[in-house]
């Protein structure tokens, strides 16, 4: 296996990106910077309508008004093309922007792009992972290979801790 880029860390400043968006959530792109003054929860997934990732994604779904009371903005993110993520928000109502990282740029300088393995084969791909960014642009605490069970309520606890 091959040496992942090692993942951010709590107190760099969040790379920033301009990324496409679904359809849903108003298309077009967005950039972390245009969102400075607001906290972020940047969740990155391995893949739209599987089990975990849409588990994921409803749980944010469901608890984007309290995120809201937070000044909290959620995003997620895969290499899933928009076409993928429109039907993944349309077929499960998800109110969440979800943005597409094709060429995986963004998930190699969050460190969230790597070796996995399922099965007994070795590929690459992205690493379950949570961050959350300050409304100043800093990385205030990451949760690598993110088990969903709970961990939405988990991350809602400590933005509401900042």
């Amino acid at each position: 296996m091959s040496t992942p880029a090692p993942l951010i860390e709590p107190g760099q400043p969040a790379p920033d990106f301009t990324l496409p968006r679904d359809m849903a959530s108003g298309g077009g792109a967005i950039s972390l910077s245009d969102l400075r003054g607001q906290n972020v929860v940047l969740y990155f997934y391995p893949k739209d309508d599987t089990s975990g990732c849409t588990t994921q994604a409803l749980d944010f779904t469901s608890l984007l008004p309290d995120f809201a009371k937070a000044n909290t903005v959620i995003l997620g993110l895969s290499k899933d093309p928009i076409a993928k993520h429109d039907k993944f928000v349309a077929k499960h109502g998800l109110g969440i922007p979800l943005l597409s990282d094709f060429e995986s740029d963004t998930c190699e300088r969050y460190g969230t792009w790597g070796d996995k393995q399922m099965y007994g084969k070795v590929f690459q791909g992205i690493i379950r992972t949570t961050v959350l960014i300050g409304a100043d642009g800093i990385i205030r605490k990451v949760w690598p290979k993110v088990r969903v069970k709970g961990h939405v309520a988990a991350v809602l606890d400590e933005v509401r801790a900042l």
